[in-house]
């Protein structure tokens, strides 16, 4: 089965699948619709051959589909018709999960995904559960998010900004009782002296999770869904 995978940030649509490993990178940010997204993803691969999709989303999902508008990005996610503009069966997930999925190493797991804003999500011996942690307080009426997303590292500088990142998984991990914590997200890279209980990110985790959520799933079953949808 050849899966491809759409990770959607707040400042790039990665998209990649498992014939074509290396993401093509398609800028995105606050005027992105959903239909600029499947516009923009189906020219970027219209030589591209798959069989399925995954899709990362940037907020809550449920049943296959947005139950939230992104903060990030324009609205009209929650309505669009996907079934009639992919024609082919997809997976919706959250895009701390889909990350947080292809970095599992096992146990009990806390995905932290620093970019735009702040992802998050759990595995729990292989089930996973998306958490919404981004836009709770944290200190002088700020949010996690509003701390160690793109904002408060433009606005704090790295050296406070890193503090601030430890300050958060440490505070997270006890609260979740985990064996470890994932730090992914395209700003993950900037940390430095990591504890050892907590892990870097690949790169690829957000592909090959994207990847993975299709194991067990049978394809005939998918086309079936996506039928009754259109």
């Amino acid at each position: 089965m050849n899966v491809l995978v759409i990770d959607i940030g707040g400042t790039n649509i990665k998209v990649a699948s498992t014939e074509n490993r290396v993401p093509i990178k398609i800028p995105s940010g606050p005027h992105l619709t959903a239909k600029i997204m499947v516009d923009d993803v189906l020219a970027a691969t219209k030589n591209w051959n798959y069989d399925c999709i995954s899709l990362g989303y940037p907020g809550p999902v449920k049943d296959d589909a947005p139950t939230m508008e992104p903060h990030n990005l324009a609205p009209g996610w929650i309505d669009f018709d996907y079934a009639e503009a992919f024609k082919k069966p997809y997976i919706f997930m959250n895009d701390a999960a889909m990350q947080a999925l292809g970095g599992y190493k096992g146990g009990r797991m806390l995905f932290l995904g620093t970019g735009t804003g702040l992802g998050s999500a759990l595995i729990i011996d292989g089930k996973i559960i998306s958490l919404e942690l981004a836009h709770l307080p944290y200190k002088k009426g700020l949010t996690y998010e509003e701390y160690i997303g793109v904002a408060g590292l433009e606005r704090r500088g790295k050296k406070r900004w890193r503090k601030s990142v430890l300050d958060i998984v440490t505070r997270l991990q006890a609260a979740m009782v985990c064996d470890y914590v994932l730090l992914g997200g395209g700003n993950a890279k900037l940390m430095q002296d990591l504890p050892q209980h907590v892990i870097l990110g690949a790169n690829s985790n957000a592909i090959d999770g994207g990847i993975a959520a299709w194991d067990g799933v049978k394809l005939s079953a998918a086309k079936r869904k996506l039928n009754k949808k259109s």
